[in-house]
């Protein structure tokens, strides 16, 4: 139990570079296990798929960051507004698209070949991915754009923020189908799977079981309270 706050080591900044670097392994690892991907990342992973057989020099996590700018865009043009940390949203997806090719430039890109590895990797790679977003949610620094969209919806209409990461989460996984079918002209399950399928249902949960965790044994806040304070008047 936490006792003594003075203890407790003030992790934010340590949880955003986390959140980061353990997002984009996630991902690589739910890439490889050859069961899709998470449903918000399933649109990006059926783009990449199909423009890296034109465009070789295209990699996963180059069209990350470029499908996020696209987004980032369309959110400040929805809701009439700008705010500064919509380009910081963006440079979040950035160092996680990079971090994204540098994992799999160790691990490689090929699904891995026996059932009990896949398996594994799917595994581990949507544990990973909900820790990393259960840290990115507690960090006063910016999130990646998915995060953002759900967020600003959030604080702008005063919609339940369970309900609007469901219909995000949801929107995602059709648009991805979509996609696939338009790309490919077929479901192919290494693009949009049985991982896909499940962390559409389980993702928030799981997110949320971690972010308890999380809270029980560690304060989230910054270690730089100045700096914190001049951080979010330039963001908000």
């Amino acid at each position: 139990m936490k006792t003594n706050s003075e203890e407790i080591p003030h992790v934010a900044e340590i949880a955003w570079v986390l959140s980061i670097v353990l997002c984009a392994l996630g991902v690589c690892l739910a890439a490889n296990s050859g069961f899709g991907v998470s449903m918000v990342v399933a649109p990006a992973f059926v783009l990449y798929s199909y423009l890296s057989t034109l465009f070789p020099w295209i990699t996963f996590g180059i069209t990350e960051y470029a499908l996020q700018g696209l987004l980032v865009i369309f959110l400040s043009l929805a809701l009439r507004r700008f705010k500064w940390k919509y380009p910081f949203a963006f440079l979040t997806a950035l160092l996680y698209g990079l971090s994204l090719d540098g994992w799999r430039l160790l691990f490689g890109q090929a699904v891995y070949g026996t059932i009990p590895l896949r398996i594994a990797a799917a595994v581990a790679g949507s544990l990973i991915s909900s820790i990393a977003i259960a840290l990115s949610l507690r960090s006063y620094l910016p999130q990646q754009v998915y995060e953002l969209i759900v967020k600003e919806n959030v604080d702008k209409f005063g919609f339940s923020m369970g309900k609007v990461k469901w219909v995000y989460d949801i929107s995602s996984l059709v648009i991805a189908i979509v996609l696939m079918l338009c790309f490919f002209g077929r479901f192919d399950t290494e693009l949009i799977g049985i991982s896909t399928l499940v962390l559409t249902f389980l993702n928030t949960p799981l997110i949320t079981m971690f972010g308890k965790i999380i809270d029980r044994f560690f304060i989230v806040d910054s270690a730089f309270p100045r700096f914190k304070a001049w951080f979010d008047r330039v963001l908000n």
